[in-house]
């Protein structure tokens, strides 16, 4: 979508007026797109096809673009329902900009982006559905956050920020987090508003019910404190179902873990499959590359699927994941894990051991792997390349450059692991032509 436009000459409006507009496709960022005098407006809290009077946010007279929120609907989409979180709406906290959409409304707005992105960005016409992680849709969409972070305002209430602003906004509660997750946050009596100002919060409850952490500034809480003792606890324990089989990891509390309930096992098993295919390729005594790989969330099945024969290389530049990793991979001495920025280990690693690899997992962060990358996985000549992503602008940018290397899209599948959000989660398989 070309939402390209030359500023206007008329006087930006004020922040306080209100505005009817048109609202127009959804575009990639939980937004859509009106036009307000031949200038761009991207309108959060709208839906393709409304009518909305909307009050903006980000007017400079010099702008290629305006920013607004829709504060009252004129002409409603089919897809607007009661917004399950309201603390999330116009003026309220970032994180839940789709709360007022029917779940099979976010699900075909995701659709949509990916598609454009596609499209727009690696010149491929693909039709993509959106998933639902199995639960949400008996949940309303709502509970499925196992960690989730805060930050206290100047009056010791725990919130989050507005979008796009630095502004502390209290919560009493969070709509998005599970069950387990809302328990521990009682126990420590997250939103009592008795917290020191400026203080960042995180609860992490395991989707396996197992105990749960409290962290203060990256340390265990402890009576409203940081609890800096050697043997306070510092790891949560994770489990992971892939193939049938049932993996159990230690993480950082602090560190990376994928947040939905559902999401390590429906991406573990969606990463497994896609990289033996329909039988083409048999994983045993395989060689696989695990790229960006954390706690070794893909590399544990994959150790255990490719037997004492195969291997598996994790490559992560934390090594605060990279000792959990090891940890993880303890019992698997086919594994190994290598610390350092994944492009120059690429590039100065051995190549002989990495070389003809049949298969190169990747879970980048959000802005992708990037051209060097891309290029260094394609020198080793994988058969196939399993990419996770969760931006899917970068996976697109990254499609391209693999298509450029001889590598062509086959399986794409793409899950709804941020319901209420405009993210979206894409698995896409890569075989060299």
């Amino acid at each position: 979508m070309n939402t390209e436009a030359q500023p206007q000459n008329s006087a930006a409006p004020r922040a306080e007026d209100l505005v009817e507009l048109e609202i127009g496709p959804v575009a990639h960022g939980g937004h859509c797109v009106a036009r307000l005098d031949g200038r761009v407006v991207f309108v959060r809290h709208a839906l393709p096809g409304e009518r909305v009077l909307a009050r903006f946010t980000d007017q400079g007279e010099k702008s290629k673009f305006w920013r607004a929120d829709a504060v009252s609907v004129i002409e409603p989409s089919a897809d607007r329902v009661r917004a399950a979180w309201p603390a999330a709406g116009p003026d309220g906290v970032g994180g839940g900009e789709l709360s007022h959409v029917s779940l099979a409304g976010q699900r075909a707005w995701k659709s949509s982006v990916v598609e454009e992105q596609l499209s727009r960005l690696a010149g491929l016409d693909r039709k993509v559905t959106v998933e639902a992680a199995p639960g949400d849709d008996e949940a309303g969409g709502l509970g499925w956050r196992t960690r989730f972070d805060l930050i206290v305002d100047d009056k010791g209430r725990a919130g989050m920020r507005g979008f796009r602003s630095h502004d502390i906004k209290p919560l009493k509660t969070m709509p998005l987090a599970s069950a387990a997750a809302l328990e521990l946050a009682a126990e420590h009596r997250i939103f009592d508003g008795n917290w020191e100002p400026g203080a960042q919060l995180e609860i992490v409850a395991p989707a396996n019910g197992s105990q749960g952490v409290v962290l203060i500034n990256g340390e265990p809480e402890r009576k409203g404190q940081a609890d800096v003792r050697p043997n306070a606890k510092r790891n949560v324990s994770e489990t992971v179902v892939v193939d049938g089989v049932e993996h159990t990891y230690q993480v950082a509390a602090k560190g990376f873990w994928q947040v939905h309930r559902e999401a390590p096992t429906l991406l573990a098993q969606t990463v497994l499959d896609m990289s033996r295919g329909d039988g083409e390729l048999d994983l045993e005594d395989a060689t696989v590359v695990d790229l960006f790989s954390g706690a070794g969330l893909f590399s544990v099945p994959f150790a255990h699927a490719v037997g004492e024969v195969g291997r598996v290389i994790s490559i992560e530049g934390d090594e605060r994941a990279c000792r959990d990793a090891r940890r993880n991979l303890h019992s698997f001495p086919q594994a190994e894990v290598h610390v350092g920025d994944v492009a120059k280990v690429l590039a100065d690693g051995d190549h002989g051991a990495m070389a003809g690899a049949d298969v190169v997992v990747m879970d980048p962060p959000r802005a992708g792997a990037g051209k060097v990358v891309v290029e260094a996985v394609a020198a080793l000549e994988p058969q196939r390349v399993v990419y996770v992503a969760c931006d899917p602008a970068a996976l697109a940018r990254d499609i391209k450059y693999f298509a450029e290397l001889g590598y062509e899209l086959g399986d794409l599948r793409a899950f709804d692991l941020f319901p209420m959000t405009h993210h979206v989660e894409c698995v896409a398989l890569l075989v060299k032509a």
